[in-house]
């Protein structure tokens, strides 16, 4: 793995991460869901509006990019 393959992935992982767990702790707060769907919901939720991130080798060399769910188009990081 290189360094932006490296990069893109413990930032997918943290964006993941900082809309898993309020997610999981505001669900089972606030919605009558119990049990193993508490966690299976916000997973669902998580996977889908967590930004993408994604090294891509051109011929500048490897850049950074990121998909936004509701940003319009793909944005280059580094």
């Amino acid at each position: 793995m290189t360094k932006n393959q490296t990069k893109a992935f413990f930032y997918q992982l943290a964006s993941f991460a900082i809309l898993f767990i309020p997610l999981r702790l505001l669900l089972g707060a606030f919605t009558p869901i119990t049990g193993y769907w508490i966690p299976v919901v916000a997973l669902i939720i998580a996977t889908v509006f967590a930004p993408k991130f994604q090294a891509v080798k051109t011929k500048d060399g490897e850049k950074l990019f990121i998909k936004i769910v509701f940003v319009k188009g793909v944005m280059e990081i580094s």
